[in-house]
């Protein structure tokens, strides 16, 4: 389904800094799905740089393995979850795709356009989201109305609506907060294919005209929007500072890890506002 069996796993791995000798070998268990969802989430950033550049954005495994394994960039929700998805099923995980509505921006009802993985494990099923950028969870989660976990500072919680509809929720110091709300249905590789053309191309999405970079962490998330780099730690302090085009590129490189070439420097410089 995912194309696993066409994955370099000991490239993904060695990308990752996941070591078998000292984390262990692979094996359809929880201990390996909670590592391997860590180190992917610590390695390869959220970013939508490729869009903003114009091109094209292909979710095929060869071209999603030379960008985010071999070239050493990152990438967004369908990009990320789908070479997850590839690694998860060559191991041996049975994995199925959802598609979220995004609830982080308020109470505006938004269509459906985030990839989730939902893996099960020992009969027991878990969100596995690698590319939710710097609000999203740290380790799996498990699927199940109620549900509480602690990763590094931030909690994060599950909720089951009417329809079965299930909730992801960050715990904020002002409370719990949703990131974004999922069907029970199973999406397959065609349907992130179909989200990520509106994403990447629709004039209504967020992703087109500027530069989005993000990753979380233990303690402290980092997001570049635009011109803008904010900073939020588990207190609830946040800091912003504008980024002058000039600084651009040491700041994907130095802050978020994103590997540029030439011709992308050049070209996000273009797209960057001037700043201050």
């Amino acid at each position: 389904m995912w194309s696993g069996d066409e994955l370099d796993l000991d490239a993904y791995l060695a990308r990752i800094g996941y070591e078998v000798g000292r984390d262990g070998e692979p094996a359809v268990d929880l201990r390996t799905l909670t590592a391997l969802h860590r180190a992917h989430v610590r390695a390869i950033p959220f970013e939508n740089l490729d869009v903003a550049l114009g091109r094209r954005v292909p979710l095929d495994l060869k071209s999603l393995q030379g960008k985010l394994v071999e070239r050493r960039r990152g990438g967004y929700c369908y990009e990320q979850n789908s070479l997850f998805a590839a690694v998860l099923e060559r191991i041996g995980f049975p994995v199925a795709g959802r598609g979220a509505r995004n609830r982080s921006r308020g109470g505006a009802l938004t269509p459906v356009t985030h990839a989730l993985l939902v893996v099960t494990v020992d009969g027991e099923q878990w969100l596995a989201d690698v590319g939710f950028g710097w609000q999203g969870p740290l380790e799996p989660v498990p699927l199940r109305d109620g549900a509480r976990v602690e990763q590094g500072g931030w909690t994060f919680g599950i909720g089951v609506e009417d329809e079965g509809i299930h909730v992801l929720r960050s715990l904020r110091p002002q409370g719990w907060t949703d990131l974004y709300a999922f069907a029970p249905q199973t999406l397959y590789p065609g349907d992130f294919t179909v989200m990520n053309h509106y994403s990447s191309s629709h004039p209504q999405s967020r992703f087109l005209g500027q530069v989005v970079a993000q990753r979380p962490g233990p303690g402290v998330r980092r997001a570049l929007v635009r011109d803008t780099l904010s900073t939020v730690r588990t207190d609830g302090a946040t800091e912003e500072r504008v980024v002058p085009v000039g600084d651009l590129t040491a700041v994907l490189e130095d802050d978020f890890g994103i590997e540029l070439d030439d011709e992308e420097r050049a070209g996000l410089e273009r797209v960057h506002p001037a700043g201050s």
